[in-house]
């Protein structure tokens, strides 16, 4: 079987993920592996797609091997599946299978991109291995390596794969309203990042029907007008100090261009299941800022053009961003439906949550996403010095053991259980206990009522 290893990491033959398929390819020599370095060739790719498209169709089978980058793929893997689609090349009936490296934070949203994009092409899409970075380095994770590799044979073999979704039929996009004028003097500062091409013309309406409405003063940052030299290198020379490796000043420009205002709105039209590869090159360069969470607090909002109700992937990585970042997420304004209504509903709720500095406990996306970073901190702050020192300064260093009254405590509670005769006595006791802390809580508040 030839199979054709897309490597999307931008790090080229010093990829970590690229080290399993190397490793398949050498337990398996009745196969062909031939690698494609898509990342670190994205540049001249842009110019001339050919060589992809010759590998392409020589391949039985395309792998797609890549790090997580911010939610899903770097954003050079975006634009290879972009230029993938705009080829017109038929790739229908192919086979398509991927894996990933990473410590699992989304893997599952990164999965999902890949897949929805493939089986636009009408490729036949077996579900991909996420792996940990370290896997291939022990016993457990090589066997699974080769276990994955001997599923994905069987499935070619036997013609198994994932079912095509069924064709739905294209909805109408509503239009918006656009006022005159926008009110030249407001209070505040809510920064518009957007993406906003020439053919944008009812997302910028979008904005501009935003501004107007938005009793906040704006201001709109379009990312086409950025002169960036390139996506995330994933070189961690920002590891330590913050510090980008390219020299367009991006790491000064999010710090002092973006991240001062007092709530951020993302604006883009949806392209490929996603933001687009400008809009993610965008989010990958913001690891300059590490894992640390530096605009926990400020409120965001979302205007998107395109079919957003139907994109689950998509909704589900606005809301882990919004979730994982503490930032109250005011609202998602599409144009599905009354587009006016939902932009002015969107502006409304953001006001609301600056006016009130409102916010949010985390949700599991928020929660979940934060404890696979903190334990990754910890092991990692010899390198990660910068986001080191930001979780102690902020308490994010929250493990439970250092909770020992309530370990020790559960360790009663446990002993008691265990104890047929006492168990019988306790009754319900058990759940009075468990209530009477809140029943305090209650008890305050029926005071100061009374007041």
């Amino acid at each position: 079987m030839n199979i054709l290893v897309v490597n999307g990491s931008p790090k080229g033959k010093y990829s970590i993920t690229l080290q399993t398929c190397l490793y398949l390819a050498l337990k398996h020599p009745e196969h062909h592996f031939e690698i494609f370095h898509a990342g670190a060739r994205i540049k001249a790719l842009e110019k001339d797609f050919t060589p992809a498209l010759e590998a392409l169709r020589q391949a039985d089978l395309v792998l797609f091997s890549y790090p997580v980058y911010t939610f899903i793929a770097p954003s050079q893997l975006h634009s290879f599946i972009r230029l993938m689609k705009e080829s017109g090349e038929d790739l229908s009936g192919k086979f398509v299978t991927q894996i990933t490296t990473s410590k699992h934070f989304y893997d599952v949203t990164a999965h999902r991109f890949v897949q929805d994009n493939c089986q636009d092409l009408g490729m036949k899409f077996i579900r991909g291995l996420s792996a940990d970075m370290d896997d291939l380095t022990e016993k457990k994770g090589q066997q699974e390596a080769l276990a994955f590799f001997d599923y994905v044979c069987w499935c070619v073999e036997h013609n198994s794969f994932e079912p095509l979704p069924a064709p739905l039929p294209a909805p109408a996009h509503r239009p918006v309203t656009v006022p005159e004028s926008v009110q030249a003097e407001k209070p505040g500062d809510v920064v518009i990042v957007a993406d906003l091409r020439p053919e944008d013309a009812q997302l910028a309406a979008m904005i501009q029907r935003f501004r107007a409405v938005l009793p906040l003063a704006t201001r709109v940052v379009n990312l086409r007008e950025y002169p960036f030299r390139g996506g995330c290198l994933g070189c961690f020379n920002c590891a330590t100090d913050g510090k980008c490796i390219y020299t367009d000043g991006f790491d000064e420009f999010l710090r002092n261009t973006i991240q001062t205002a007092q709530a951020i709105v993302y604006a883009f039209s949806i392209q490929d299941h996603s933001m687009g590869p400008l809009f993610k090159m965008y989010d990958d360069r913001q690891f300059c800022n590490g894992h640390r969470t530096v605009t926990m607090g400020m409120p965001m909002g979302y205007l998107i053009s395109g079919d957003y109700s139907r994109e689950q992937n998509l909704q589900m990585i606005v809301e882990g961003r919004a979730e994982v970042g503490g930032n109250f997420l005011a609202g998602v304004a599409a144009d599905e439906t009354d587009t006016d209504a939902a932009v002015d509903r969107m502006a409304a709720t953001l006001a609301y949550a600056l006016e009130h500095k409102y916010a949010q406990p985390q949700n599991f996306y928020g929660v979940g996403g934060m404890k696979i970073f903190r334990d990754l901190i910890y092991l990692m702050q010899g390198m990660m010095k910068a986001d080191h020192k930001f979780y102690k300064a902020h308490g994010q260093y929250d493990f439970p053991q250092k909770k020992k009254g309530t370990v020790a405590k559960m360790y009663l509670v446990g002993a008691l259980l265990s104890n047929p005769e006492v168990k019988a006595k306790m009754g319900n006791q058990m759940n009075d206990g468990m209530l009477a802390p809140y029943r305090k809580v209650l008890e305050q508040a029926a005071k100061e009522r009374s007041k």
